[in-house]
């Protein structure tokens, strides 16, 4: 990226594997984990939130793993003002290439009176304390003061002066219930730039909810006003309304640089694929009209906004889909094109697949070549958006299925292989999915439940092909899974999907 010398550089903060995990119904598995963190890596994002590793064991091991892998961005584990938080933090980062520790501590008078039930001295008192035990152990401490937004600024001043001279490195303003305006916003960074000693040697970062709708607003509000660090999520996604999604965040900043003035190191050709990653792992489909990434931001459907469009493309599109890594949507393939077209189209496309899961994905892509007359370059990415490093061990693989339904009646004869034997059940149920989904249950002698079924077209035309997401949860330990299958049978792709999310839960992180 071309950059004059006074312009100043954000750093990308992703916590889509913490805060973005913390939304309901988008867990992940370890290996999932491992991919979205690698993909975040390569895009060029700076700071990596791994996790909470004092909240579960199984967070914990997550955190470990992806500091073990990662060898450019720095690792960083968020830990409450407590000791043994900030140790296990610790223990889960410390042999990453760079790592940071993330302490924080609510600072709004009603989180001080009502959840915390302490004073403002005590929570300077800990602050202070808390901030030179984790500096003991880390050389990049940041301290987060949560609720800052509904902090009496002079009291936040004292907060973040305290956390500088205990040696705090990052300091962190969140508008943790998305309560602020940009406005207000900018006010607040203004504010403690003029008025904490030593604010100068250490960056200023902010991490805003979308409860208003205004996260990304918010967070550019702060960088104009001086914060250096933007703390987001890829496809906004987290706790409530979400976070600042990190693609409007970056693409912001590009296309008005002229604006901001300043730039990122993020490799914007990757945000499509990144976006398209962890969609299709927590299973939340984009809303057509998402900013950046949604499926219509480039489309243009009235006929002036086409004319225009077709004489200059500047005219209604002030970003280059190119630019984001949108993959143009051509007729490509045929059922008699090889796999060394096959390979080329996804390099072209982005994808860096091993030889092994080429030759994995080479047949499913003929098995679609079969059934379809043409296949486009939306049903290449449907098909590898599946297309992880790490593969889900397969402990039951769907081989055949058979459905008959008459009205109200339905039945489904299912055959899985699980150790190299074929067993097969045959079920009633309310519909030939409900059916096929109780056939998996008594096949895996489990008794998972339910909680979110979604049926997608992914490409176009009448033999378009069909994606299908379900959410499991475990009665056992609550544990959610989704899982997701890809068909140009509606209900291949239902059961793919069902028996996807099973052999998730039945692994141990």
């Amino acid at each position: 990226m071309n950059t004059t010398t006074d312009q100043r550089k954000i750093l990308i903060f992703d916590t889509t594997l913490r805060d973005g995990e913390q939304s309901p119904g988008c867990s992940m598995h370890l290996n999932e984990k491992l991919d979205v963190a690698e993909a975040l890596e390569a895009m060029g994002v700076d700071i990596i939130e791994a996790g909470f590793p004092a909240s579960s064991e199984g967070e914990f091991k997550a955190v470990r793993e992806i500091a073990s892998v990662l060898k450019r961005a720095r690792v960083t584990a968020l830990c409450r003002c407590k000791k043994e938080d900030i140790d296990r933090g610790y223990e889960a980062v410390k042999d990453a290439a760079a790592f940071r520790l993330h302490i924080f501590l609510a600072t709004s008078p009603i989180h001080l009176e009502h959840k915390l039930r302490i004073t403002e001295d005590t929570a300077i008192e800990m602050i202070d304390l808390h901030t030179r035990y984790a500096r003991a152990l880390a050389e990049d401490v940041e301290f987060s003061f949560e609720d800052a937004t509904r902090t009496p600024l002079p009291f936040l001043a004292k907060a973040a002066a305290t956390a500088i001279a205990a040696g705090a490195t990052t300091l962190n303003f969140p508008d943790t219930v998305g309560y602020a305006t940009p406005h207000e916003m900018g006010e607040m960074i203004t504010y403690i730039r003029n008025n904490v000693a030593g604010i100068e040697n250490v960056n200023i970062s902010v991490h805003c909810h979308n409860d208003l709708g205004m996260a990304v607003a918010n967070s550019l509000a702060a960088v104009q006003a001086g914060a250096g660090q933007v703390e987001c999520t890829v496809n906004g996604i987290g706790e409530r309304a979400g976070n600042a999604a990190m693609e409007e965040i970056v693409m912001s900043l590009r296309t008005r640089r002229d604006f901001f003035d300043c730039f990122t190191d993020i490799d914007t050709t990757r945000i499509y694929s990144v976006s398209k990653l962890v969609s299709s792992i927590v299973g939340i489909k984009l809303p057509p009209n998402k900013a950046i990434v949604g499926r219509n931001a480039f489309v243009h459907e009235s006929g002036i906004h086409q004319h225009g469009v077709l004489t200059n493309k500047c005219t209604y599109e002030i970003m280059n889909p190119r630019d984001i890594g949108v993959p143009e949507n051509a007729l490509v393939l045929g059922k008699h094109s090889g796999k060394h077209a096959f390979t080329e189209l996804l390099a072209e496309m982005g994808y860096s697949l091993t030889p092994e899961q080429a030759e994995t994905f080479f047949p499913k892509y003929k098995e679609i070549a079969d059934r379809k007359k043409e296949v486009t370059r939306s049903d290449i990415d449907a098909l590898l958006s599946g297309a992880f490093r790490r593969r889900i061990k397969r402990i039951y693989t769907l081989k055949d299925y058979e459905v008959t339904a008459y009205k109200n009646s339905a039945s489904a004869s299912i055959s899985l292989e699980a150790e190299g034997k074929i067993h097969t059940e045959r079920m009633t149920g309310d519909g030939p999915v409900d059916a096929g989904f109780k056939a998996i249950n008594s096949l895996t002698g489990q008794n998972f439940k339910l909680v979110d079924y979604q049926l997608h077209s992914v490409s176009e035309g009448k033999d378009a092909l069909g994606e299908a997401t379900v959410k499991l949860v475990s009665p056992d330990d609550g544990k959610m899974m989704t899982g997701k299958g890809v068909s140009t049978d509606v209900l291949e792709a239902s059961l793919l999907a069902y028996l996807n999310a099973t052999n998730k839960l039945l692994q141990e992180e």
